[in-house]
């Protein structure tokens, strides 16, 4: 492992290929570079895809590349999508391992020296980090929080080795850039990003984890995730139509994953978080919605789960919602 930052000072081969998609963040990318070039482990390649920008996203990219030979561009002629954007990268990996970095969000300094070395000490598939939310606050900075209890539950304590089977609470974690993988479980599994979709990194992570011989999870936080303070992110844009149904047919379809798997003790956990976590601030949003048809996508998305696992599954804590009653009411 190689320690310094400076890149004349890794003569190995890369260990690791970092993708970086980005669409018109010109306003962060650098924040994201930065954090890159800021980490403690040097021996990473990063492919900066940019899905057709239509602000200065280009010249951020193009100006890393030209100072640091660990950059590579890529630029779509058109606008594709974040899919299919990672997927772009996934195609130009010739490393043993990979992770991913949206350009509008930073990893921490230990970030590759903690994931990469913990799957060089184990040999496990997929590593799984903690991550915080990155919020603005009110004076044009962004502040780190804290670790959420469900993102916790996902990746403490560490354990190495581990399976879903075994750890059912990381099913969670499905976000695409808390995690480094080896690229042969994206080959032999076949893998690629949905194309045309949001959220399209949840029904991933939940091949990810099926299809892992073994995992790792480890407590340390290994990003910040950006909340942008102009509500442009998609996950701040839950009361469109179009954004909900793609958002429940993500968080259908990993559940879907789950059971195909007969991973049952997942497919529980994740339900519960769901309804915990997810359901409750999409239930406030319908209340008061103008189109019937959040509520009606919202309600069939209920019965759907009721149907799969009963409501007793996901009813008992005070914060959640209890399936059955969402489904019945819309």
């Amino acid at each position: 492992m190689t320690s310094s930052n400076d890149p004349g000072a890794s003569p190995q081969p890369a260990a690791v290929t970092i993708i970086v998609p980005g669409y018109d963040v010109a306003p962060y990318a650098q924040e994201a570079i930065d954090s890159l070039r800021a980490q403690t482990r040097s021996d990473w390649i990063a492919i900066l895809v940019d899905d057709a920008s239509t602000d200065a996203t280009g010249a951020v990219f193009a100006a890393a590349a030209a100072s640091d030979p660990r950059f590579r561009v890529v630029r779509h002629a058109e606008r594709r999508g974040l899919g299919a954007a990672r997927n772009t990268g996934l195609d130009l990996v010739g490393t043993p391992l990979v992770g991913f970095l949206d350009a509008d969000d930073r990893l921490t300094p230990t970030a590759l020296a903690r994931l990469v070395g913990t799957l060089e000490q184990s040999g496990s598939d997929v590593a799984v980090g903690a991550y915080v939310r990155l919020r603005p606050d009110g004076t044009g900075a962004y502040v780190a929080g804290t670790v959420q209890p469900w993102v916790a539950a996902s990746t403490d304590p560490a354990r190495l080795g581990t399976t879903l089977a075994a750890h059912p609470e990381v099913s969670g974690n499905i976000v695409a850039w808390s995690k480094i993988s080896r690229i042969d479980l994206w080959h032999r599994a076949g893998l690629r990003f949905p194309e045309g979709k949001l959220y399209e990194d949840q029904l991933v992570a939940q091949l990810l984890y099926t299809r892992a011989r073994a995992l790792d999870v480890i407590p340390d936080v290994v990003v910040e995730w950006r909340e942008r303070a102009d509500g442009s992110s998609i996950t701040q844009q839950k009361d469109h139509v179009a954004v909900l149904v793609d958002y429940l047919e993500a968080m259908a379809g990993g559940i879907g994953v789950l059971e195909a798997a007969g991973q049952s003790a997942a497919v529980r956990a994740r339900v519960h978080l769901i309804a915990a976590m997810d359901l409750p601030p999409l239930v406030r949003i319908a209340r008061d919605h103008p189109d019937d048809a959040y509520r009606r996508a919202l309600g069939a998305f209920a019965r759907d789960l009721w149907a799969r696992t009963g409501s007793a599954a996901v009813e008992g804590d005070g914060g959640s919602v209890a399936l059955s009653d969402v489904a019945r009411l819309w």
